[in-house]
């Protein structure tokens, strides 16, 4: 797999692209900013790019609009962003730009975790979700209105909670001290209460994830 990465820290992106590397992806194009992201999206068609939200010149939301780009115009190339922060707000941008494509959103502390990084750059890669568990309690708490989610249990609710992070069926299984059968069923469960079509299972795992995170009814 090929990835582009666009960092404006110098030592940031050598440690990405050793990391990147270690993961077993091919890194294509690496760069400082967002016009060069794009560029490098462009010329090589990566199978994820990996961006910092904030970067050259105003250092405010330049990765978080060159990932909508990028999911809009190259919707095969999955978007991980890394943020030094919490800002639910980007977050809830990417997530409502729909693409078949992986996404992701982490703190950079992740990165210090390699294995644990290395496993969310891998499944956001394959089609599915690496978000933060901080971000995912920003949006729940940012989230208003009526609840599509009124017809879960709470144990499918934290089910679905761990989904969000990109946890596995067995990762999940372990948080919630519960055999992975159980896992299987809860989420079929809520697969059905959030009426999802019968689909491949990473699909309808992302739609789950998604309509959990922004409230879509």
């Amino acid at each position: 797999m090929r990835a582009v990465i666009a960092e404006d820290s110098v030592l940031l992106r050598i440690g990405l692209v050793k990391v990147l590397e270690m993961a077993g992806f091919e890194v294509a194009a690496e760069t400082g900013d967002a016009e060069g992201v794009l560029a490098a999206v462009e010329e090589h068609r990566p199978d994820l790019a990996l961006l910092d939200v904030r970067m050259p010149p105003g250092f405010t939301d330049e990765g978080v609009r060159a990932a909508l780009m990028i999911r809009s115009q190259y919707p095969g190339t999955a978007v991980l962003l890394l943020s030094q922060f919490v800002e639910e707000r980007y977050a809830a941008d990417l997530l409502s730009s729909r693409s078949g494509a992986g996404i992701g959103y982490l703190l950079k502390q992740r990165v210090a975790d390699v294995e644990e990084f290395i496993d969310a750059l891998r499944r956001v890669a394959a089609g599915g979700t690496a978000l933060d568990p901080q971000v995912v309690a920003q949006l729940l708490l940012r989230r208003g209105g009526p609840d599509p989610l009124e017809r879960l249990t709470p144990r499918e609710r934290d089910v679905l909670a761990l989904m969000a992070e990109g946890r596995s069926n067995a990762a999940i299984a372990t948080g919630l001290v519960v055999s992975e059968s159980a896992v299987a069923k809860h989420i079929n469960n809520i697969f059905a209460k959030l009426d999802l079509p019968p689909a491949a299972e990473a699909h309808r795992r992302v739609l789950a994830v998604l309509r959990f995170l922004d409230g879509t009814p």
